[in-house]
């Protein structure tokens, strides 16, 4: 055991000799611990204070770059709100709110009106090449009524006018005959009626088919029964009894879609 007072610690040995202690005085930038950083020119970048920064390198002294928080994206200066950008194409590809995709054509799923003669007659025109949605019968009797008589009235007047009795002269003389008088020539008015007569009948091939489509249509069934009136002898009599048939009540769940007949 040492008889030291203050035990076995020797302060007189080299490894415990007291260091002498530092004078702090003001900060002396010529010093060598403290080298004066040179001054940039005018125009050149600052240089970093760690030269490791700048290169993708962390920094040596393990000092992390304090947080500066989230980056939220700046406001408008004036507080005004960013309007609302629409569809540049003006449609929702959803659709309306609400809408069925499936849902039936507006007027459909109720019987077609009964009309009256004037009013199936302006139904027939207006409703000129309307292939889709139905026709009552009095909607297509009132007009084939009407037809038969524009056609019974413009051929009685063509008889009238004296194009009867020149078709019947040119009928009954003989071609072949050496004592045949001429050919009688018909008049304006007779011509008149015939070019009238061949224009309506045209004017009529496009909606006649369009209301026996429809027609056909409110006895639920395909306006391709039309058809059948190339069948000899019995097709336009099959045809006839079904135009003549009644409505039905379920006729509009397959044929009223597209664009649907006026009623007025």
């Amino acid at each position: 055991m040492s008889n030291q007072p203050w035990g076995p610690y020797d302060p007189n040995s080299p490894e415990n000799r007291q260091q002498p202690e530092r004078q702090w005085g003001p900060y002396d930038q010529n010093s060598q611990e403290n080298p004066r950083q040179p001054e940039p020119q005018w125009g050149q970048q600052q240089p970093p204070a760690n030269p490791c920064q700048g290169q993708g390198q962390q920094d040596p002294y393990g000092q992390q770059v304090p947080y500066q928080g989230p980056q939220y994206p700046q406001q408008n200066p004036y507080g005004q709100q960013t309007p609302y950008q629409a569809d540049p194409y003006g449609q929702n590809p959803y659709g309306a709110y609400g809408a069925n995709p499936y849902a039936p054509a507006p007027g459909a799923g109720r019987p077609r009106p009964s009309v009256s003669l004037p009013t199936a007659v302006k139904l027939y025109f207006k409703n000129y090449a309307v292939f889709t949605g139905r026709a009552s019968r009095s909607e297509y009797w009132w007009v084939v009524l009407f037809n038969v008589l524009v056609a019974v009235v413009l051929t009685v007047l063509f008889v009238v006018t004296g194009g009867g009795a020149a078709m019947a002269a040119n009928a009954a003389s003989d071609p072949y005959s050496y004592q045949s008088s001429p050919p009688a020539a018909l008049g304006f008015f007779p011509v008149l009626l015939l070019v009238l007569l061949g224009i309506y009948s045209l004017a009529n091939i496009v909606p006649g088919w369009a209301i026996v489509w429809r027609r056909f249509h409110d006895t639920d069934k395909s306006g391709a029964m039309y058809f059948l009136n190339f069948i000899p002898w019995v097709g336009a009599i099959i045809v006839l009894i079904m135009l003549a048939m009644p409505s039905a009540p379920q006729a509009w769940r397959r044929w009223d879609n597209g664009r649907i007949p006026a009623e007025s």
